[in-house]
Protein backbone atom coordinates (compact mmCIF):
# COMPACT_ATOMS: atom_id res chain seq x y z
CA UNK A 1 0.00 0.00 0.00
CA UNK A 2 1.54 3.21 -0.89
CA UNK A 3 2.47 6.06 1.77
CA UNK A 4 -0.39 8.80 1.74
CA UNK A 5 0.40 12.11 0.81
CA UNK A 6 -2.39 13.60 3.34
CA UNK A 7 -4.22 16.54 2.90
CA UNK A 8 -2.48 16.91 -0.60
CA UNK A 9 -4.23 12.97 -1.52
CA UNK A 10 -7.56 14.79 -1.61
CA UNK A 11 -6.78 17.57 -4.51
CA UNK A 12 -6.63 15.89 -7.71
CA UNK A 13 -9.64 14.05 -6.57
CA UNK A 14 -11.47 17.54 -5.29
CA UNK A 15 -10.05 19.57 -8.48
CA UNK A 16 -12.26 17.47 -10.46
CA UNK A 17 -15.60 17.72 -8.83
CA UNK A 18 -15.10 21.32 -8.41
CA UNK A 19 -14.31 21.69 -11.97
CA UNK A 20 -16.93 19.52 -13.30
CA UNK A 21 -19.70 21.75 -11.19
CA UNK A 22 -18.40 24.60 -12.12
CA UNK A 23 -17.78 23.83 -16.30
CA UNK A 24 -20.12 21.58 -16.96
CA UNK A 25 -17.38 19.99 -18.99
CA UNK A 26 -16.26 16.72 -17.73
CA UNK A 27 -13.29 15.60 -19.62
CA UNK A 28 -11.67 19.08 -19.11
CA UNK A 29 -12.50 18.59 -15.79
CA UNK A 30 -10.68 14.99 -15.12
CA UNK A 31 -8.08 16.44 -17.42
CA UNK A 32 -6.56 19.19 -15.78
CA UNK A 33 -7.34 17.14 -12.30
CA UNK A 34 -4.86 14.90 -13.38
CA UNK A 35 -2.66 17.05 -14.37
CA UNK A 36 -2.15 19.08 -11.12
CA UNK A 37 -2.24 15.51 -9.59
CA UNK A 38 1.08 14.23 -11.49
CA UNK A 39 2.58 17.91 -10.72
CA UNK A 40 1.47 17.90 -7.05
CA UNK A 41 2.89 14.33 -6.77
CA UNK A 42 6.32 15.41 -8.28
CA UNK A 43 6.39 13.45 -11.36
CA UNK A 44 6.44 16.21 -13.92
CA UNK A 45 4.94 17.16 -16.53
CA UNK A 46 6.15 13.85 -18.04
CA UNK A 47 4.05 12.10 -15.51
CA UNK A 48 0.63 13.06 -17.21
CA UNK A 49 1.54 10.85 -20.51
CA UNK A 50 2.44 8.25 -18.19
CA UNK A 51 -0.21 8.18 -15.86
CA UNK A 52 -2.80 7.42 -19.20
CA UNK A 53 -0.29 4.98 -20.72
CA UNK A 54 0.34 2.87 -17.86
CA UNK A 55 -3.90 3.19 -16.96
CA UNK A 56 -5.20 2.46 -20.63
CA UNK A 57 -2.82 -0.38 -20.99
CA UNK A 58 -4.42 -2.37 -18.42
CA UNK A 59 -6.95 -4.88 -18.80
CA UNK A 60 -9.61 -3.27 -16.53
CA UNK A 61 -9.71 -0.74 -18.73
CA UNK A 62 -9.17 -2.65 -22.25
CA UNK A 63 -12.13 -4.72 -21.50
CA UNK A 64 -14.72 -1.63 -20.35
CA UNK A 65 -13.14 0.49 -23.63
CA UNK A 66 -14.49 -3.05 -25.40
CA UNK A 67 -17.91 -3.41 -23.94
CA UNK A 68 -18.58 0.58 -24.87
CA UNK A 69 -17.31 -0.55 -28.29
CA UNK A 70 -19.66 -3.43 -28.55
CA UNK A 71 -22.84 -1.78 -26.86
CA UNK A 72 -22.03 1.49 -29.17
CA UNK A 73 -22.18 -1.21 -32.06
CA UNK A 74 -25.31 -3.45 -30.58
CA UNK A 75 -27.75 -0.02 -30.32
CA UNK A 76 -26.14 1.46 -33.59
CA UNK A 77 -27.68 -1.74 -35.06
CA UNK A 78 -30.82 -1.22 -33.24
CA UNK A 79 -31.29 2.04 -34.12
CA UNK A 80 -30.63 1.13 -38.41
CA UNK A 81 -32.70 -1.71 -37.94
CA UNK A 82 -35.25 0.53 -36.64
CA UNK A 83 -35.74 -2.43 -33.50
CA UNK A 84 -35.32 0.23 -30.96
CA UNK A 85 -38.78 1.64 -32.57
CA UNK A 86 -40.56 -1.18 -32.92
CA UNK A 87 -39.79 -1.86 -29.17
CA UNK A 88 -41.25 1.74 -28.36
CA UNK A 89 -44.28 1.02 -30.68
CA UNK A 90 -45.27 -2.45 -29.24
CA UNK A 91 -44.40 -0.47 -25.83
CA UNK A 92 -47.05 1.87 -26.68
CA UNK A 93 -49.73 -0.13 -28.12
CA UNK A 94 -50.21 -1.33 -24.28
CA UNK A 95 -51.77 2.55 -23.92
CA UNK A 96 -49.14 3.97 -21.14
CA UNK A 97 -48.22 7.45 -20.04
CA UNK A 98 -45.74 8.82 -18.45
CA UNK A 99 -46.08 7.08 -14.77
CA UNK A 100 -46.42 3.78 -16.97
CA UNK A 101 -43.25 4.59 -18.97
CA UNK A 102 -40.94 5.37 -16.03
CA UNK A 103 -42.26 2.66 -13.89
CA UNK A 104 -41.50 0.28 -16.90
CA UNK A 105 -37.90 1.80 -17.03
CA UNK A 106 -37.77 0.70 -13.60
CA UNK A 107 -39.00 -2.84 -13.59
CA UNK A 108 -36.35 -3.01 -16.72
CA UNK A 109 -33.66 -2.07 -14.91
CA UNK A 110 -34.47 -4.52 -11.90
CA UNK A 111 -34.73 -7.27 -14.68
CA UNK A 112 -31.51 -6.77 -15.90
CA UNK A 113 -29.79 -7.03 -12.64
CA UNK A 114 -26.53 -9.56 -13.29
CA UNK A 115 -24.28 -6.33 -14.69
CA UNK A 116 -24.25 -2.09 -13.61
CA UNK A 117 -22.62 -1.36 -16.61
CA UNK A 118 -25.01 -3.32 -18.69
CA UNK A 119 -28.10 -2.40 -16.71
CA UNK A 120 -27.96 1.80 -17.50
CA UNK A 121 -26.77 1.33 -21.08
CA UNK A 122 -29.63 -1.05 -21.70
CA UNK A 123 -32.53 0.56 -19.77
CA UNK A 124 -31.28 4.12 -21.21
CA UNK A 125 -30.63 2.82 -25.07
CA UNK A 126 -34.48 0.90 -25.01
CA UNK A 127 -36.25 3.54 -23.27
CA UNK A 128 -35.18 6.82 -24.58
CA UNK A 129 -37.45 7.19 -27.75
CA UNK A 130 -40.33 6.20 -25.84
CA UNK A 131 -39.35 8.66 -22.56
CA UNK A 132 -38.83 11.39 -25.24
CA UNK A 133 -42.36 11.04 -26.38
CA UNK A 134 -43.94 11.44 -23.22
CA UNK A 135 -41.75 14.39 -22.43
CA UNK A 136 -39.52 12.68 -19.49
CA UNK A 137 -36.33 14.29 -18.90
CA UNK A 138 -33.35 12.32 -20.11
CA UNK A 139 -32.09 13.45 -16.43
CA UNK A 140 -35.20 11.63 -15.12
CA UNK A 141 -33.94 8.52 -17.23
CA UNK A 142 -30.84 8.62 -16.18
CA UNK A 143 -31.41 8.46 -12.95
CA UNK A 144 -33.95 5.37 -13.25
CA UNK A 145 -31.13 3.94 -15.12
CA UNK A 146 -28.45 4.48 -12.70
CA UNK A 147 -30.49 4.21 -9.34
CA UNK A 148 -31.69 0.50 -10.74
CA UNK A 149 -28.22 -0.82 -11.78
CA UNK A 150 -25.48 -1.25 -9.10
CA UNK A 151 -28.13 -0.91 -6.06
CA UNK A 152 -29.85 -3.28 -7.70
CA UNK A 153 -26.24 -5.86 -8.52
CA UNK A 154 -25.17 -5.30 -5.02
CA UNK A 155 -28.41 -6.49 -3.41
CA UNK A 156 -28.72 -10.05 -5.68
CA UNK A 157 -26.19 -12.85 -4.67
CA UNK A 158 -25.85 -14.25 -8.05
CA UNK A 159 -23.37 -11.18 -9.57
CA UNK A 160 -20.00 -10.23 -10.22
CA UNK A 161 -20.08 -7.52 -6.97
CA UNK A 162 -21.80 -10.44 -4.60
CA UNK A 163 -19.12 -13.30 -5.45
CA UNK A 164 -15.79 -9.70 -5.06
CA UNK A 165 -17.42 -8.94 -1.81
CA UNK A 166 -17.58 -12.25 -0.27
CA UNK A 167 -14.56 -12.78 -2.23
CA UNK A 168 -12.72 -10.09 0.38
CA UNK A 169 -14.61 -11.63 3.09
CA UNK A 170 -12.74 -15.10 3.28
CA UNK A 171 -10.34 -15.48 5.95
CA UNK A 172 -11.93 -12.79 8.29
CA UNK A 173 -13.56 -14.37 11.24
CA UNK A 174 -14.86 -17.99 11.02
CA UNK A 175 -15.10 -17.09 7.39
CA UNK A 176 -13.19 -20.00 5.86
CA UNK A 177 -14.17 -20.55 2.62
CA UNK A 178 -15.90 -19.13 -0.23
CA UNK A 179 -19.10 -20.80 0.55
CA UNK A 180 -19.25 -19.37 3.94
CA UNK A 181 -18.18 -16.47 2.44
CA UNK A 182 -21.32 -15.87 0.16
CA UNK A 183 -23.51 -17.05 3.19
CA UNK A 184 -22.20 -14.31 5.43
CA UNK A 185 -22.69 -12.06 2.13
CA UNK A 186 -26.42 -13.07 1.56
CA UNK A 187 -27.45 -12.59 5.32
CA UNK A 188 -25.99 -9.22 4.65
CA UNK A 189 -28.04 -8.20 2.32
CA UNK A 190 -31.00 -6.77 5.27
CA UNK A 191 -29.04 -4.55 6.66
CA UNK A 192 -27.91 -2.89 3.02
CA UNK A 193 -30.40 -0.12 3.86
CA UNK A 194 -29.34 2.06 0.93
CA UNK A 195 -29.41 -0.48 -1.98
CA UNK A 196 -32.77 -1.29 -0.69
CA UNK A 197 -33.94 2.03 -0.44
CA UNK A 198 -32.63 3.84 -3.69
CA UNK A 199 -34.09 1.17 -5.71
CA UNK A 200 -37.40 1.59 -3.42
CA UNK A 201 -37.07 5.15 -4.03
CA UNK A 202 -36.83 4.99 -8.05
CA UNK A 203 -40.60 3.21 -7.92
CA UNK A 204 -41.89 5.50 -5.72
CA UNK A 205 -41.03 8.70 -7.70
CA UNK A 206 -41.63 7.12 -10.74
CA UNK A 207 -45.11 5.93 -9.34
CA UNK A 208 -45.47 9.89 -8.06
CA UNK A 209 -45.82 8.85 -4.40
CA UNK A 210 -42.57 10.85 -3.94
CA UNK A 211 -43.19 14.14 -5.75
CA UNK A 212 -39.97 15.24 -7.51
CA UNK A 213 -37.70 17.94 -5.68
CA UNK A 214 -34.59 19.96 -6.87
CA UNK A 215 -33.21 20.50 -9.99
CA UNK A 216 -35.47 17.06 -11.38
CA UNK A 217 -38.63 18.69 -10.52
CA UNK A 218 -36.93 22.04 -12.66
CA UNK A 219 -35.80 19.34 -15.71
CA UNK A 220 -39.34 17.54 -15.38
CA UNK A 221 -41.06 21.24 -15.35
CA UNK A 222 -38.95 21.82 -18.67
CA UNK A 223 -39.57 18.70 -20.37
CA UNK A 224 -43.37 18.36 -19.97
CA UNK A 225 -43.66 22.19 -20.38
CA UNK A 226 -41.01 22.59 -23.14
CA UNK A 227 -40.85 19.41 -24.96
CA UNK A 228 -37.30 20.05 -24.14
CA UNK A 229 -35.86 16.50 -22.66
CA UNK A 230 -32.40 18.11 -21.40
CA UNK A 231 -31.87 21.90 -21.29
CA UNK A 232 -30.15 24.44 -23.85
CA UNK A 233 -26.82 24.01 -24.17
CA UNK A 234 -26.84 20.52 -22.69
CA UNK A 235 -23.69 18.07 -24.39
CA UNK A 236 -25.34 14.60 -24.36
CA UNK A 237 -22.93 11.98 -23.34
CA UNK A 238 -23.53 9.95 -27.04
CA UNK A 239 -22.34 11.16 -30.13
CA UNK A 240 -24.44 12.65 -32.78
CA UNK A 241 -23.13 9.36 -34.88
CA UNK A 242 -25.19 7.18 -32.62
CA UNK A 243 -28.34 9.38 -31.69
CA UNK A 244 -29.25 10.02 -35.19
CA UNK A 245 -28.65 7.29 -37.14
CA UNK A 246 -31.66 6.80 -39.57
CA UNK A 247 -33.51 3.81 -40.06
CA UNK A 248 -32.75 1.67 -43.10
CA UNK A 249 -35.32 2.48 -45.82
CA UNK A 250 -37.12 -0.23 -48.08
CA UNK A 251 -36.36 -3.61 -45.77
CA UNK A 252 -39.02 -5.57 -43.38
CA UNK A 253 -37.71 -5.55 -39.72
CA UNK A 254 -38.71 -7.61 -37.10
CA UNK A 255 -38.93 -7.16 -33.28
CA UNK A 256 -38.04 -10.59 -32.84
CA UNK A 257 -34.72 -10.79 -35.07
CA UNK A 258 -33.47 -7.28 -34.59
CA UNK A 259 -34.08 -6.57 -30.51
CA UNK A 260 -35.61 -9.48 -28.79
CA UNK A 261 -32.42 -12.01 -30.07
CA UNK A 262 -29.89 -9.72 -29.67
CA UNK A 263 -31.01 -8.81 -26.66
CA UNK A 264 -31.43 -12.19 -25.16
CA UNK A 265 -28.03 -13.01 -26.34
CA UNK A 266 -26.67 -10.70 -23.88
CA UNK A 267 -28.60 -12.00 -21.17
CA UNK A 268 -28.55 -15.87 -21.86
CA UNK A 269 -24.46 -15.43 -22.09
CA UNK A 270 -24.12 -13.11 -19.02
CA UNK A 271 -25.97 -15.23 -17.01
CA UNK A 272 -25.02 -18.35 -18.34
CA UNK A 273 -21.47 -17.68 -17.94
CA UNK A 274 -21.47 -16.60 -14.52
CA UNK A 275 -23.38 -19.90 -13.80
CA UNK A 276 -20.34 -21.75 -15.31
CA UNK A 277 -17.72 -19.48 -14.08
CA UNK A 278 -19.04 -17.33 -11.29
CA UNK A 279 -17.97 -14.33 -14.02
CA UNK A 280 -20.22 -12.87 -15.96
CA UNK A 281 -18.75 -12.22 -19.40
CA UNK A 282 -20.65 -9.39 -20.35
CA UNK A 283 -17.65 -7.85 -22.62
CA UNK A 284 -17.69 -10.98 -24.81
CA UNK A 285 -21.82 -11.06 -24.78
CA UNK A 286 -22.46 -8.12 -26.73
CA UNK A 287 -19.75 -8.84 -29.32
CA UNK A 288 -21.83 -12.11 -29.63
CA UNK A 289 -24.73 -10.41 -29.69
CA UNK A 290 -23.40 -7.47 -31.99
CA UNK A 291 -21.68 -9.99 -34.86
CA UNK A 292 -25.69 -12.01 -34.69
CA UNK A 293 -27.57 -8.66 -35.20
CA UNK A 294 -25.05 -8.05 -37.62
CA UNK A 295 -25.81 -11.24 -39.51
CA UNK A 296 -29.35 -10.80 -39.28
CA UNK A 297 -28.99 -7.46 -41.18
CA UNK A 298 -27.01 -9.07 -43.74
CA UNK A 299 -29.21 -11.56 -44.43
CA UNK A 300 -32.27 -9.01 -44.28
CA UNK A 301 -30.97 -7.39 -47.45
CA UNK A 302 -29.33 -4.28 -45.60
CA UNK A 303 -26.30 -4.06 -47.66
CA UNK A 304 -22.33 -5.64 -45.91
CA UNK A 305 -20.96 -1.90 -46.67
CA UNK A 306 -24.17 -0.32 -44.56
CA UNK A 307 -23.37 -2.38 -41.73
CA UNK A 308 -19.68 -1.66 -41.41
CA UNK A 309 -20.53 2.30 -41.44
CA UNK A 310 -23.56 1.67 -39.01
CA UNK A 311 -20.80 -0.38 -36.45
CA UNK A 312 -18.18 2.73 -37.07
CA UNK A 313 -20.73 4.97 -36.41
CA UNK A 314 -21.87 2.76 -33.25
CA UNK A 315 -18.07 3.23 -32.18
CA UNK A 316 -17.88 6.93 -32.60
CA UNK A 317 -21.06 7.50 -30.58
CA UNK A 318 -19.65 5.87 -27.40
CA UNK A 319 -16.41 8.23 -27.54
CA UNK A 320 -17.39 10.64 -25.53
CA UNK A 321 -18.48 8.07 -22.87
CA UNK A 322 -14.61 6.49 -23.23
CA UNK A 323 -12.48 9.11 -23.19
CA UNK A 324 -14.41 10.39 -19.72
CA UNK A 325 -13.78 6.89 -18.58
CA UNK A 326 -10.54 6.61 -19.66
CA UNK A 327 -9.21 10.17 -17.43
CA UNK A 328 -11.84 8.79 -14.46
CA UNK A 329 -9.37 5.37 -14.81
CA UNK A 330 -6.44 7.28 -14.29
CA UNK A 331 -7.58 9.85 -11.59
CA UNK A 332 -8.34 7.08 -9.76
CA UNK A 333 -5.21 5.42 -10.28
CA UNK A 334 -3.60 9.10 -9.22
CA UNK A 335 -5.65 8.59 -6.70
CA UNK A 336 -4.34 5.28 -4.69
CA UNK A 337 -1.08 6.46 -5.77
CA UNK A 338 -1.55 9.73 -3.35
CA UNK A 339 -3.09 7.68 -1.13
CA UNK A 340 -6.30 9.32 -0.85
CA UNK A 341 -8.11 6.55 0.65
CA UNK A 342 -5.72 5.77 3.21
CA UNK A 343 -5.42 9.49 4.41
CA UNK A 344 -9.88 9.32 4.68
CA UNK A 345 -9.68 6.09 7.02
CA UNK A 346 -6.51 7.68 8.81
CA UNK A 347 -8.46 10.18 10.17
CA UNK A 348 -11.67 8.42 10.82
CA UNK A 349 -10.79 5.03 12.41
CA UNK A 350 -10.09 6.43 15.46
CA UNK A 351 -13.63 7.05 16.30
CA UNK A 352 -14.75 3.55 16.13
CA UNK A 353 -16.74 2.04 18.62
CA UNK A 354 -19.12 -0.95 18.40
CA UNK A 355 -22.27 1.81 18.38
CA UNK A 356 -20.96 4.13 15.95
CA UNK A 357 -18.88 1.03 13.40
CA UNK A 358 -21.51 0.40 11.02
CA UNK A 359 -22.50 4.21 10.87
CA UNK A 360 -19.44 5.48 10.79
CA UNK A 361 -18.34 2.67 8.25
CA UNK A 362 -21.06 4.04 5.80
CA UNK A 363 -19.73 7.57 5.81
CA UNK A 364 -16.58 6.73 5.16
CA UNK A 365 -17.33 4.28 2.18
CA UNK A 366 -19.43 7.18 1.22
CA UNK A 367 -16.44 9.66 0.88
CA UNK A 368 -14.32 7.37 -0.14
CA UNK A 369 -16.36 6.53 -3.12
CA UNK A 370 -17.12 9.82 -3.85
CA UNK A 371 -13.86 10.82 -4.01
CA UNK A 372 -12.84 8.38 -6.13
CA UNK A 373 -15.66 7.08 -8.44
CA UNK A 374 -15.15 3.69 -7.69
CA UNK A 375 -17.45 1.30 -5.72
CA UNK A 376 -15.11 -1.61 -6.20
CA UNK A 377 -11.86 0.02 -4.97
CA UNK A 378 -13.54 1.31 -2.10
CA UNK A 379 -14.77 -2.45 -0.92
CA UNK A 380 -11.03 -3.48 -1.19
CA UNK A 381 -10.27 -0.84 1.03
CA UNK A 382 -12.54 -0.93 3.78
CA UNK A 383 -13.30 -4.84 4.23
CA UNK A 384 -9.88 -5.70 5.27
CA UNK A 385 -10.21 -2.97 7.74
CA UNK A 386 -13.93 -2.46 9.17
CA UNK A 387 -14.76 -6.22 8.74
CA UNK A 388 -12.63 -7.49 11.24
CA UNK A 389 -13.11 -4.77 13.63
CA UNK A 390 -16.38 -5.82 13.91
CA UNK A 391 -15.52 -9.64 14.39
CA UNK A 392 -13.70 -7.88 17.32
CA UNK A 393 -16.57 -6.58 18.60
CA UNK A 394 -18.74 -9.66 17.94
CA UNK A 395 -16.39 -12.00 19.81
CA UNK A 396 -15.29 -13.33 16.68
CA UNK A 397 -18.59 -14.52 15.43
CA UNK A 398 -20.33 -13.48 12.32
CA UNK A 399 -23.97 -11.55 14.06
CA UNK A 400 -25.42 -8.32 13.41
CA UNK A 401 -22.92 -5.85 13.66
CA UNK A 402 -20.81 -7.70 11.43
CA UNK A 403 -23.55 -8.06 8.80
CA UNK A 404 -24.41 -4.63 8.72
CA UNK A 405 -20.74 -3.35 8.99
CA UNK A 406 -20.40 -5.65 5.78
CA UNK A 407 -23.79 -3.65 4.22
CA UNK A 408 -22.34 -0.47 5.04
CA UNK A 409 -19.24 -0.57 3.31
CA UNK A 410 -21.69 -2.15 0.34
CA UNK A 411 -24.20 0.55 0.49
CA UNK A 412 -21.46 3.46 1.03
CA UNK A 413 -20.02 2.81 -2.10
CA UNK A 414 -22.98 2.98 -4.20
CA UNK A 415 -24.18 6.07 -2.16
CA UNK A 416 -20.43 7.61 -3.11
CA UNK A 417 -21.28 6.43 -6.66
CA UNK A 418 -24.26 7.96 -7.32
CA UNK A 419 -23.14 11.27 -5.80
CA UNK A 420 -20.04 11.30 -7.91
CA UNK A 421 -19.41 12.68 -11.62
CA UNK A 422 -16.40 10.47 -12.08
CA UNK A 423 -18.31 7.17 -11.19
CA UNK A 424 -18.06 5.08 -13.91
CA UNK A 425 -21.52 3.72 -13.37
CA UNK A 426 -23.28 7.17 -13.62
CA UNK A 427 -21.23 7.72 -16.61
CA UNK A 428 -23.13 4.83 -18.45
CA UNK A 429 -26.57 6.12 -17.34
CA UNK A 430 -25.94 9.84 -18.89
CA UNK A 431 -24.55 7.64 -21.97
CA UNK A 432 -27.55 5.18 -22.32
CA UNK A 433 -30.31 8.08 -21.36
CA UNK A 434 -27.57 10.28 -24.08
CA UNK A 435 -28.18 12.65 -20.86
CA UNK A 436 -25.64 15.25 -20.30
CA UNK A 437 -23.42 13.72 -17.46
CA UNK A 438 -23.01 16.81 -14.74
CA UNK A 439 -26.70 17.36 -15.47
CA UNK A 440 -27.36 13.87 -14.39
CA UNK A 441 -25.20 13.85 -11.56
CA UNK A 442 -26.74 17.30 -9.98
CA UNK A 443 -30.36 16.04 -10.48
CA UNK A 444 -29.51 12.73 -8.96
CA UNK A 445 -27.18 13.83 -5.83
CA UNK A 446 -30.48 15.56 -3.45
CA UNK A 447 -32.62 11.78 -4.29
CA UNK A 448 -29.10 10.08 -3.34
CA UNK A 449 -28.53 12.26 -0.42
CA UNK A 450 -31.41 11.63 0.94
CA UNK A 451 -31.43 8.18 0.73
CA UNK A 452 -28.11 7.91 2.65
CA UNK A 453 -28.80 10.27 5.08
CA UNK A 454 -31.61 7.87 5.77
CA UNK A 455 -29.48 5.05 5.78
CA UNK A 456 -27.26 6.69 8.18
CA UNK A 457 -29.95 7.67 10.89
CA UNK A 458 -30.99 3.65 10.22
CA UNK A 459 -27.54 2.98 10.82
CA UNK A 460 -26.71 5.00 14.20
CA UNK A 461 -29.92 4.00 15.56
CA UNK A 462 -29.18 0.05 14.54
CA UNK A 463 -25.76 0.98 16.94
CA UNK A 464 -28.02 2.45 19.50
CA UNK A 465 -29.86 -0.98 20.02
CA UNK A 466 -27.01 -4.06 19.41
Amino acid sequence: MSESMGLLSLLPAGIAILLAFLTRNTIFSLAAACLIGVLVAGEGLIGFPNLLKNVLGTTAFSWIFLLEIFIGVTIAFFQRTGAIANFSRWVESRTLNRMRVQLIAWVMGMFVFFSDYFSPLFVGATMRDLSDRHRISREKLAYIADSTSAPVSVLVPVTGWAVFIAGLLIGMGPVEDAVDAMGVFVASIPYNFYALLAVGMVGLIAAKIIPDFGPMKAAEARAQETGKVFRDGAEPLMGEELTEIQVFPAIRTSLFWNFVLPVLVVIGVGIGTFILTSTAMTMEAFLLSSVIAGIIMRVQGIPLPDIMKTAVAGVKGVMPAVIILAFAYALNDLSKTMGTAQFIVSVTESWLTPALLPGLTFLIAGVIAFSTGTSWGTFAILMPISVPIAFTFAGGEAGPVVYATIAAVAGGGVFGDHCSPLSDTSILASTGAASDHIDHVKTQIPYAFLIGLLSLVVYLLFGLLI
